[in-house]
C-alpha cells in the first residue's frame, strides 16, 4: 500500500475522494438488488447522489471517510471503501468503522479485502486509530469473509439490533466485527 497525494494505491486499486463521474455509476450498483442485498431498500439517483455527499460532508468533518474505488489499469470506477464513524448510538460507539461497496462485476476477484486491507493500514499507521469495527446482518456470508480475512473477529456477544432499523424488520439484526491495532513489536525498538 501507499499514499499518494490524498490517494491510497494497492498492486490494483487506487482508493481516492470522490469526482462528479463516479456518481453514474455509483447510482447504476445502489440499483443493483444483489449489490444492496442486505440494505433497506434500492436507491433512487437522488439518495445516491444525496449519500455521496454526505460521504463528501463526513471527510470535510473528520478527515477521513469512504473513498472512491477505481481500477488502477483503466481507472474504472467500482465501488467505495474507507472508514467512517456511524451516526447511530450502540453500545459500541464512538467508534470507527470499516466498510465497502463493490460493482457485482468485480466480486468474486479479492479487490474488497485488497481495498480493506489497504483502509486498516491506512486507519492505524497513518490516523492512528487504535481499534475499528464494522458489522452487516448475518446472511452476509460475502462481507464477514472480507472481515475475517482482514483479521477481525467476531463474538455473538456483540451482536446488536440496528437502532435505524424497525423492530421486526429482517435486517434490524447485526453481528460485529473488531479490529485492534497491532501491538508495537519490541524486537524492532531494541534493532534499532
Amino acid at each position: 500500500m501507499s499514499l499518494q497525494s490524498n490517494a491510497i494505491e494497492t498492486e490494483r486499486l487506487r482508493l481516492r475522494r470522490w469526482e462528479s463521474r463516479d456518481r453514474e455509476p455509483f447510482a447504476r450498483m445502489n440499483r443493483d438488488p444483489r449489490v444492496v442485498e442486505f440494505f433497506p431498500a434500492l436507491l433512487a439517483r437522488e439518495e445516491s447522489d444525496a449519500l455521496v455527499d454526505r460521504i463528501e460532508a463526513h471527510f470535510r468533518a473528520h478527515g477521513f471517510g469512504l473513498y472512491a474505488v477505481e481500477l488502477r489499469l483503466g481507472q474504472e470506477f467500482i465501488g467505495f471503501a474507507g472508514l467512517s464513524v456511524p451516526a447511530f448510538q450502540a453500545r459500541f460507539t464512538p467508534c470507527v468503522e470499516i466498510g465497502w461497496r463493490l460493482a457485482r462485476e468485480h466480486w468474486g476477484r479479492g479487490l474488497a479485502t485488497e481495498a480493506a486491507r489497504a483502509v486498516v493500514g491506512y486507519g492505524f499507521d497513518s490516523l492512528g486509530l487504535d481499534s475499528l469495527v464494522s458489522f452487516t446482518v448475518p446472511a452476509n456470508v460475502r462481507s464477514r469473509r472480507v472481515m475475517e480475512k482482514i483479521g477481525m473477529t467476531h463474538d455473538p456477544d456483540d451482536d446488536f439490533d440496528h437502532p435505524s432499523l424497525l423492530e421486526g424488520d429482517p435486517l434490524r439484526r447485526h453481528v460485529l466485527y473488531r479490529l485492534k491495532r497491532p501491538a508495537p513489536d519490541p524486537s524492532a525498538a531494541s534493532s534499532a
